[in-house]
């Protein structure tokens, strides 16, 4: 195992949730010397910076400065999202049912609902607890690294046609089971939670707490060309940029590495790639290294903006659901991803730049593009090129059973996508 697989396994257990993903990301950068700043501040940006700031968080932001500064500098940003397709507890979760304990919840974002069925869970997220400041509540990170709870299938004797495939229920086949119900403890799950914070069960006034899949990344196939984990939607993307910013420094220019939140409901957030926050951001940059407002209009369109996601890769099953001549495979190269939608916010002379990068660089890629018949997914670059219009292209490693609680991909895509990234910042 290299050195960047080791730093995406650790990302993939460790980041349960966009908590403790930008977390993990935070520990990263200032492991390589990053400075955080916080957007209330006034900055004093210097050459050969490198910077880092927190947004309500589950999104972050990294950048540095190049050695020598100019008017045309160039910017480079790349952008991956957070969150992931999962369970999510609603208020008031505790639940009784023939004297099971369970926890209310619902479906965050496109997942495939059977596949969290049978697998271990526990949750991760943050939690407001009662402060003496009333605008502003102790704020509490928290991932239980130990099974919690599980969401049993029904046996086959006892639903006979369960092959002949069932539609889950969101509301009632998804509750997860986390022991049994005991009279003295009505609110079981709360008193646990309160229990592993060390506070009372009446300090804790709300939370954002998500349902993770506990299985550990691994190697798969004879030789282990492949790697089974839940979150590599999009936790390799995130991965393939903080690797690329930290060990890519540009004599000339700016890198900017942004993970939003909430992708896998629209983006349309204060978190999401739909916010005004990037342009924000770049703007404070600019204006804090001495551009003027039209040098900084001036160097925002020039700007060059990679949107980093998952592709879907052929599946041997399944051969017929991919486009007739665009058929990516696992381990032949990351996806270089089209859709006249613009769905994948993609045009010819970008996509020829990073072409031209791959075969520089000796970087193995191929190109995804939807049957025509099948709508597919989108990208946060749709989105967030309608506040910054500039060149942009959608790449990322391709996979088998996106949106799964555990996704299958290809070792080799990783390098190259890490590659490009790498090369993208030299540039």
């Amino acid at each position: 195992m290299d050195r960047s697989e080791q730093a995406l396994f650790q990302l993939l257990e460790k980041g349960t949730s966009g908590v403790m993903v930008v977390k993990e990301a935070q520990l990263q950068l200032e492991a390589a010397g990053f400075e955080e700043l916080r957007f209330q501040q006034i900055w004093g940006l210097k050459e050969k910076g490198k910077y880092y700031v927190r947004h309500h968080d589950t999104t972050l932001f990294a950048f540095t400065i190049g050695e020598q500064l100019s008017f045309r500098d160039t910017i480079r940003i790349g952008a991956a999202h957070t969150d992931f397709p999962c369970l999510r507890l609603k208020p008031n979760p505790d639940l009784t049912a023939g004297g099971y304990a369970q926890v209310n919840v619902e479906v965050y974002g496109g997942a495939i609902l059977n596949t969290w069925l049978d697998r271990p869970l526990s949750i991760s997220g943050r939690v407001a607890l009662a402060s003496e400041d009333v605008m502003h509540p102790c704020m509490r990170d928290i991932s239980v690294e130990r099974t919690l709870g599980v969401i049993p299938n029904l046996a086959i004797h006892m639903d006979p046609q369960i092959n002949k495939g069932k539609e889950l229920n969101k509301q009632t086949d998804l509750l997860p089971i986390l022991g049994f119900a005991k009279e003295e403890k009505e609110h079981l799950f709360l008193e646990f939670l309160a229990e592993e914070l060390c506070v009372k069960p009446d300090e804790i006034l709300d939370y954002e707490l998500w349902v993770y899949c506990r299985e550990k990344p691994q190697y798969a196939g004879i030789n282990e060309e492949l790697i089974l984990s839940p979150r590599l939607d999009n936790l390799t993307s995130v991965q393939a940029l903080l690797t690329g910013i930290i060990e890519s420094e540009r004599r000339e220019g700016i890198n900017v590495v942004a993970l939003f939140d909430h992708e896998e409901v629209g983006s349309r957030t204060k978190q999401g790639a739909g916010s005004v926050f990037l342009k924000n951001l770049l703007e404070r940059i600019l204006e804090s290294v001495g551009r003027t407002p039209a040098q900084t209009a001036a160097s925002l369109y020039d700007a060059f903006f990679l949107s980093v996601d998952v592709a879907h890769g052929m599946h041997p099953n399944q051969m017929g659901k991919m486009d007739l001549t665009n058929k990516p495979i696992l381990s032949k190269g990351l996806c270089i991803k089209e859709a006249s939608s613009q769905s994948y916010a993609t045009d010819c002379e970008a996509v020829a730049a990073i072409e031209q990068i791959c075969k520089k660089e000796g970087i193995p890629y191929q190109k995804f593009v939807n049957r025509s018949d099948i709508a597919g997914g989108g990208t946060l670059g749709a989105v967030a090129s309608s506040f910054l219009p500039v060149k942009m292209v959608d790449v990322g490693v391709p996979l088998l059973a996106m949106h799964s609680a555990v996704e299958t991909m290809g070792v080799g895509d990783m390098k190259a996508l890490t590659d490009l990234i790498r090369a993208f910042y030299l540039i």
